[in-house]
């Protein structure tokens, strides 16, 4: 009897703290949590991670690399592969990103990144809709990444369509594709407004750009959790513009994050509910 006490005390609960310290479902499940308390968990898991302004400096430094030859293709042996499988991404994954379907927008490559480095969220147009933000949100609070890039590229086809369409050149598209990039129509609009009678390559220029503010709007519109830990400074949203042509990063002006989150605050119409119930 003494001896099958010993094996409870010294093998069955060391499993369990095991099972339970590598759990991330487990911290995250209860439904009870307060707003309050998600983000000191967020707090907790994100020691060790760099800050918000360290993600980006690897971003950039990752780019730089790319654009120059010197990528390192970090994180890409099979040694990365066994540690994927046994450990959480959320102990390492130091970026969410955000990005066009485009085959010409390799993320991890464009900055020289490996497995369990970028959280990747991919859909035509970099529109942040319903699943886009939940996926998001997924990566800021549960992956726990210091930040978030929304990604525009250059030559972008959604935006180019949309374009076309709103100036009388469009054609016929499938049917699930308008209720897709409907949420580029405003950023088409403003620049066709804030540019009249440009030409059509420079209007979709500028609403490429447009697009990613855009998109950190309705973000910032649809999740509560996000505006708490931007503004508890636990993260950061970029925007950003990849050419396909150089392989550069432009980086857009944070200030105008910050412009966007402090009118969205003053919005009536945004969410206010941070958490499913």
């Amino acid at each position: 009897m003494d001896f099958w006490v010993d094996v409870r005390r010294y093998v069955v609960l060391p499993l369990l703290l095991v099972a339970v310290c590598v759990s991330p479902s487990w911290a995250t499940s209860h439904d009870d949590e307060s707003s309050h308390g998600h983000s000191m968990a967020h707090q907790t898991a994100a020691k060790g991670k760099p800050s918000p302004d360290e993600a980006i400096k690897i971003l950039q430094q990752g780019n730089k690399r790319f654009v120059t030859g010197e990528s390192l293709h970090p994180h890409m042996d099979s040694a990365r592969i066994i540690q994927a499988g046994r450990e959480d991404q959320g102990d390492h994954a130091y970026a969410t990103v955000i990005t066009c379907s485009d085959s010409r927008v390799p993320v991890e490559l464009i900055f020289d990144a490996g497995i369990m480095d970028i959280f990747v969220i991919r859909v035509a147009g970099n529109v942040v809709d319903v699943d886009e933000a939940g996926s998001i949100e997924y990566g800021l609070s549960h992956v726990n990444t210091p930040v978030l890039v929304v990604l525009g590229h250059t030559q972008c086809g959604a935006v180019t369509a949309v374009t076309a369409a709103m100036t009388g050149h469009g054609h016929a598209l499938e049917s699930n594709i308008p209720p897709l990039v409907d949420n580029i129509e405003p950023a088409v609009r403003k620049s066709l407004d804030d540019y009249p009678g440009a030409p059509t390559r420079d209007i979709i220029r500028f609403a490429i750009e447009e697009n990613v503010w855009q998109g950190i709007r309705e973000l910032f519109m649809r999740s509560p959790s996000t505006r708490e830990l931007v503004k508890s400074g636990q993260a950061k949203v970029v925007g950003a513009i990849y050419n396909v042509g150089t392989g550069k990063v432009k980086w857009l002006p944070q200030d105008k994050t910050v412009a966007i989150l402090n009118d969205v605050e003053n919005d009536r119409e945004k969410t206010k509910t941070p958490m499913s119930h």
